[in-house]
């Protein structure tokens, strides 16, 4: 077990920055998630925790050890790959104790320690293969044991489940969930795929260009994005995010746009407000014959099974709804939605933060930055 602290990490190729002053303090035992779209930085930054790439600026400390500049052979780190990175010509024990070995450890202790951690991987019957005659999870299952055998402070995964089918990937998803729980140890984990990060992580650190968007548990970067950017990216189908008005009306707030007119539950009585961009989960919104929030029409339905995705297009803006099937709508039917003041997420429209009211001070965006509304 340990903790990884990354402080203002930097990679630089050429005059181009793959990650830029990266900050995160990983602790003990936390199942941390590097989440964003490719190109963001998140393998770069996972190897050069790993040792396999060198920082152009800023210190990795574990367990409050400089490891910046140690080999990653001698790090307390177990690096598991998107490709398994297994030898072919090895059974499945000698590739599992392969690093014990490098380590000297007598044929007997490593014996018995590959037999241990085989065991709590359900390969016990398989040790005498070799990887071309295993399945997909089963090869990503050696992988994992063979970085488990040596017991390293925290695992680093990159992508481990990107080769698996869907079933598989769900399946495999379970069990590195529950080997976290029993192992209790430290897991740097990347993915693109929000449903690894949303189902595994207690944290995640989502990047954006390099940099880090926003750090928090799954439930706080879902419910309270503190940009637009994370908004739009978290979610299937992400967030709806149109430009709108703040409007002050018979003593509330409203968000307006074409076709868009919804109480923000704020009294206020100023008659004018900033120009912003309104975000709206597509699962809180409910379809209402008698609602006036949203009106639009239906341009397409997906059915998703027990769902429905209804697009709809209101005045020119796209909007999506997420609906239990059957919602009893088809394209071109006429649509009233309804959505609580709550479930309307505020960001400014030039630099992208989340706004928030403050009584009886003006919003706010997330960096303290003052906003005229009132």
């Amino acid at each position: 077990m340990a903790r990884l602290q990354i402080d203002a990490v930097s990679k630089r190729f050429g005059a181009e920055y793959a990650v830029h002053e990266v900050s995160l303090d990983i602790a003990d035992g936390e199942f941390l998630v590097l989440l964003g779209p490719s190109g963001c930085g998140k393998s770069t930054l996972l190897r050069m925790i790993a040792g396999l790439e060198e920082p152009s600026s800023g210190r990795i400390l574990l367990d409050g050890i400089d490891i910046t500049d140690i080999a990653p052979q001698q790090r307390d780190l177990a690096m598991v790959f998107q490709s398994y990175a297994l030898y072919p010509h090895l059974t499945v024990a000698k590739n599992i104790g392969f690093p014990l070995r490098s380590r000297r450890w007598s044929r007997a202790r490593t014996a018995e320690r590959v037999a241990e951690v085989a065991g709590a991987l359900e390969l016990s019957q398989l040790l005498e293969r070799r990887p071309a005659a295993l399945s997909g999870g089963q090869r990503q299952r050696v992988a994992l044991a063979r970085a488990m055998v040596r017991d390293p402070g925290a695992f680093l995964m990159d992508e481990p489940l990107s080769n698996l089918d869907a079933k598989l990937r769900s399946a495999t998803r379970a069990e590195l969930i529950a080997l976290h729980r029993r192992l209790g140890s430290t897991f740097v984990y990347v993915t693109h795929d929000q449903v690894e990060a949303m189902t595994m992580a207690t944290r995640i650190a989502l990047l954006h260009a390099g940099r880090v968007a926003q750090v928090g548990s799954p439930e706080e970067l879902y419910d309270r994005p503190i940009t637009a950017f994370v908004a739009g990216f978290l979610g299937a189908p992400p967030m709806n995010l149109f430009p709108a008005e703040v409007v002050s009306l018979d003593g509330e707030l409203r968000v307006r746009a074409a076709g868009i007119d919804a109480s923000l539950g704020i009294s206020a009585g100023s008659p004018s407000g900033p120009e912003i961009l309104a975000g709206i989960r597509p699962e809180r919104l409910r379809i209402d014959a008698t609602a006036t929030d949203i009106r639009g029409r239906v341009t397409m339905v997906e059915n998703l099974g027990s769902e429905e995705l209804i697009h709809l297009d209101a005045a020119g803006i796209d909007c999506c709804v997420r609906a239990a099937r059957p919602a009893g709508v088809q394209a071109g039917d006429d649509l009233r939605l309804r959505v609580d003041p709550a479930d309307i997420h505020l960001f400014d429209r030039a630099s992208g933060h989340r706004l928030v009211w403050q009584e009886p001070e003006a919003p706010t965006v997330h960096d303290a930055t003052a906003v005229s509304v009132a």
